[in-house]
């Protein structure tokens, strides 16, 4: 649901999203493509350095810069530091975005994928976090607490 959401906020702002160089990495970036956003496929795992460079040239060139932040293989809510040391770095502030649904289905993955039962309601919740002034390991608690404040189960 976030990349609909951001480019319903944001509907010509320039963005890519860092994305896994796995199979299911593939179909993301191929459904990012479609919403104007550009993948810059890597992982922690897998390609962390070349995706870390491209994720700063994105933000030097305007863009902004998609992540998720437990990676594509988990473990469920942890947070990697991609994200943090891109902000920290950068000096950016973080947007967080989450959604509950009131009637899903979740997946039995490693994730617990939600997918919203269609005429659902569902609620969004955004903020910009400031981790400026913090050092890596507590922008990390940080962050991770914020993003767990609206998370289905």
């Amino acid at each position: 649901m976030s990349p609909q959401a951001y480019r319903h906020i944001h509907k010509k702002h320039p963005a890519s999203a860092i994305i896994s160089s796995h199979f299911d990495g593939a179909l993301i970036a191929r459904t990012l493509q479609f919403l104007k956003i550009r993948p810059l496929r890597g992982s922690s795992r897998k390609g962390a350095r070349q995706v870390l460079l491209q994720a700063f040239k994105s933000i030097k060139s305007g863009e902004e810069v998609l992540i998720t932040p437990d990676g594509p293989k988990g473990p469920r809510h942890s947070m990697s530091d991609g994200a943090v040391g891109i902000a920290l770095k950068s000096k950016l502030p973080i947007f967080v975005m989450n959604f509950t649904a009131q009637n899903y289905w979740q997946l039995g993955s490693w994730d617990r994928f939600v997918i919203p039962k269609p005429f659902t309601q569902i609620d969004f919740y955004m903020q910009s976090l400031s981790l400026e002034g913090l050092a890596h390991e507590e922008a990390k608690a940080y962050l991770a607490s914020k993003m767990l404040a609206h998370t289905i189960g």
